[in-house]
């Protein structure tokens, strides 16, 4: 392959798509199930539960300190069906590029999510790629699905929250999201900011194995943010969340940047930090093993 830049052709179902599967996608991912090239991705799972989910990724810049669009999109689906309990197993991977992306920029996001999907230990199965007129998207949108199997005896829900527990928060808020506003804006602090994108589910995993029934919810406070994401699990649960602001942690590069725009850290999005709500006589230990 030759060209240096994405074309309409490449999505049009024929040669130059082929091709540009053959050549960009399949090197990149290289596994049985997607080498096929069927409609779909025909799988093996365990019995009993599976956790299944979706999300698409917008992201502007597609480049940022800390990660890229590629590695997001791999990790938030990760993280969704983590945050479920679920042991993350397939993903499927859907592009939509703009016609004149660049494909070094393509080979170098399929790259990160090829690095990403080993991070996390899962498999990405299937997936498609549309091209688009100039114009008709922003450089490149990737929708992610995926599949996790839910262990027997898990039963995570944000309505499980009980009077009592407490809430745990993994590490700093905001990372992710004022390094995205910041970049965006064209804006740079003499101590560096990096998104904190990252998979949680070998995390889940461990704290589920160790804690199991003590740990009543999972969420990643992702768009929104730990105030949304408490605001919602205190609306399913019927209960009242009292935050204790002295505790909130936040870097001292992010707290300056919202101070500077008007932002509430507690509504930023985070990419790489769970919300734990878990019994009052396990958290301590819960906390040991997060850090």
């Amino acid at each position: 392959m030759t060209q240096e830049t994405i074309r309409l052709d490449h999505g049009s179902g024929g040669k130059m798509s082929h091709r540009l599967i053959a050549e960009a996608v399949l090197p990149a991912f290289d596994d049985p199930a997607l080498r096929s090239l069927d409609d779909g991705a025909v799988v093996p799972v365990a019995e009993g539960r599976i956790a299944f989910s979706t999300d698409t990724f917008v992201v502007d810049p597609i480049f940022f300190p800390g990660g890229d669009i590629g590695g997001l999109a791999v990790n938030g689906t990760v993280n969704d069906l983590a945050m479920c309990g679920a042991v993350p197993r397939y993903l499927s991977v859907a592009m939509i590029i703009e016609e004149g992306f660049s494909r070094s920029d393509l080979d170098r996001i399929l790259q990160s999510m090829r690095e990403a999907a080993r991070k996390a230990g899962v498999r990405i199965v299937t997936g498609d790629t549309k091209v688009v007129p100039r114009g008709a998207a922003d450089k490149i949108f990737i929708n992610t699905a995926g599949i996790g199997v839910v262990p027997e005896g898990v039963h995570l829900s944000g309505a499980n929250a009980r009077i009592g527990d407490r809430v745990l928060l993994s590490g700093t808020m905001a990372d992710h999201g004022m390094t995205i506003l910041t970049r965006r804006e064209g804006l740079r602090f003499a101590s560096p900011m990096e998104s904190d994108t990252a998979p949680l589910n070998h995390l889940t995993a461990g704290l589920m194995a160790a804690f199991g029934e003590k740990i009543h919810v999972l969420r990643d406070p992702t768009r929104g943010g730990v105030g949304t994401t408490l605001n919602e699990i205190a609306l399913s649960s019927g209960v009242g969340i009292l935050i204790r602001e002295e505790s909130l942690p936040v870097r001292p590069a992010v707290a300056g940047a919202c101070e500077l725009l008007g932002v509430d850290p507690l509504y930023v999005a985070n990419e790489g930090k769970l919300v734990a709500v878990v019994a009052p006589e396990a958290a301590a230990e819960i906390l040991g093993m997060m850090r």
